[in-house]
This record gives C-alpha cells, structure tokens and sequence, in this order.
C-alpha cells in the first residue's frame, strides 16, 4: 500500500509541475511615476493595469514574470488615486530580466500609452519598499462657482477640531473612521481668473485610506460647506512627509530617508 501510495503521490507531484524552463529571474527593477489627465482620470486601476500590460508588449520591455500555471508580469502597483481623481503622481515597480536603461524604457512605455495615462519619471528601485515611501499626498480641489469665504471658514473650522469622523460605504460595508487626524495642512485661495476657490490639503495615507471625498464630507460635516458643483480634484504629489514645513517630497529620490509619520 505505501508503495502505491508513493507512486500516486509522485504523479499528482508530476501532474502538478508546469511544463517548460522556469521564468528567466529578475535582474532590475524600477519604479515609475505617471499621471492620470482629462478624461482618463475615470479610469478605474484595473483600466491602467490592462492598458499597461499591452503597453508594456508593445514597447517590448523585457518583463519578469512568475513561476507556476498562470505567469503573470512582475509589477505592483501602490496606492492608486480614486477614480474620477486626477494625479500627476501615480506609481508602479517593474521588474526585468536584462538590464534596461530607464530613460528609455520611459519614452517607450509613454508612446504605447493611450494620451492622458503618461508616464512622466523611471529610476531604478532603491533599496526599501516603495509603500514606506508613500506616506502622504498633495491633493488641489478645485470648487468652480464658489468663492473663498465659505471655503476658508470651513477649512478653519474643521482644523480646529481635534475629530471629525465620517462614514463611507466599503466593500463590507459602511464604516465610519476619522478624518482630522490624517489632515496636515489645509489652504485656501482663489483661482488666477477668480473663477473658483482653491483648497490644497496635505493628506497622511493612513488605514483606511481618507481620500478627497472624505475631507468634504469633513467639511459639510463641520460647516455645512454646499459648494455647487463637486471639486475638481488632482493629486499633485505623493510620497514622503516632511510633518515640520506640511510637504510632501519625492518618494522617487535616492537619498531620502523614509521618517515616521
């Protein structure tokens, strides 16, 4: 019995390997920063992920890709913007089986991308996650038809609390979680052409994630803020949080160091 028992289990082993040679290993890799403009800021993370993936066989990256039954390219992706959002400042990590020069593979992957998904900077990974680098976001809401006033109250208002919790429907389901304490900064100002009003947030990326609709929420909560129309909102900049100046600094830099939040 154990005889048979060892050849049954050495064909289910058999059965269960994928034929061929293994994937050739990953010799480099990169990050890359792109942004989502005009009409693509609607396009959801798995639109990118497809559209990437063509475009990387187009622009013939030489991609690494895992082992077993359903090889799938090596990248990650970190902390996408919400679709409908703007962002100058989206991220990926790609790995590669020869050793490729970034500048190039950049022009590459933005000619085979469709206009408004460009890709703006690749640099070879540093050592580290790139999510530890990620730490906060520059977001720009543009409020069309308001003026500062009511704006700047409420931006006050909220920052003068010490909690402000509001309640977003998630994949299980409604969940309530606090906003004021992932805001750094708020500032508000008018347009160039006086058109709308301005409010630039500094943002912690925190568990879960407050997005730009939920300092709104915020803000109505707080001040019964009702602009008109909904913002235009972009992210300007993500990655690492200088808390003494509010900013947020280049993830993409060689020599940062990654600080606590």
């Amino acid at each position: 019995m154990s005889s048979v028992s060892s050849v049954i289990g050495i064909l289910a082993l058999m059965a269960r390997t994928p034929e061929g040679p293994p994937p050739a290993p990953a010799v480099q890799k990169l990050r890359v920063r792109y942004a989502k403009r005009g009409r693509l800021r609607f396009s959801s993370t798995r639109d990118f992920q497809r559209a990437l993936e063509r475009a990387l066989r187009r622009a013939a990256v030489p991609m690494a890709f895992s082992a077993g039954f359903h090889p799938h390219p090596k990248i990650s992706y970190a902390n996408a913007a919400p679709t409908g959002t703007a962002s100058e400042a989206e991220y990926f990590e790609i790995s590669v089986t020869e050793r490729v020069d970034p500048e190039r593979v950049r022009a590459a992957l933005d000619e085979a991308l469709p206009e408004g998904l460009d890709i703006l900077e690749v640099v070879e990974a540093v050592p580290g996650a790139l999510a530890d680098r990620l730490q906060a976001s520059d977001w720009v809401m543009e409020f069309r038809g308001m003026s500062v006033e009511p704006l700047a109250h409420a931006a006050e208002q909220l920052l003068a609390q010490e909690r402000v919790e509001v309640t977003r429907v998630m994949k299980n389901g409604p969940r309530t979680f606090d906003v004021r304490s992932a805001v750094v900064s708020l500032h508000v100002s008018p347009s160039e052409d006086d058109t709308c009003a301005i409010l630039r947030a500094v943002v912690r990326h925190t568990t879960p994630a407050v997005r730009p609709d939920d300092v709104l929420s915020a803000l109505q909560s707080v001040a019964e803020l009702a602009p008109p129309t909904p913002p235009l909102v972009t992210r300007l900049a993500q990655g690492l949080l200088n808390s003494a100046s509010a900013t947020v600094t280049d993830p993409l830099a060689a020599d940062q160091d990654v600080d606590g939040i």
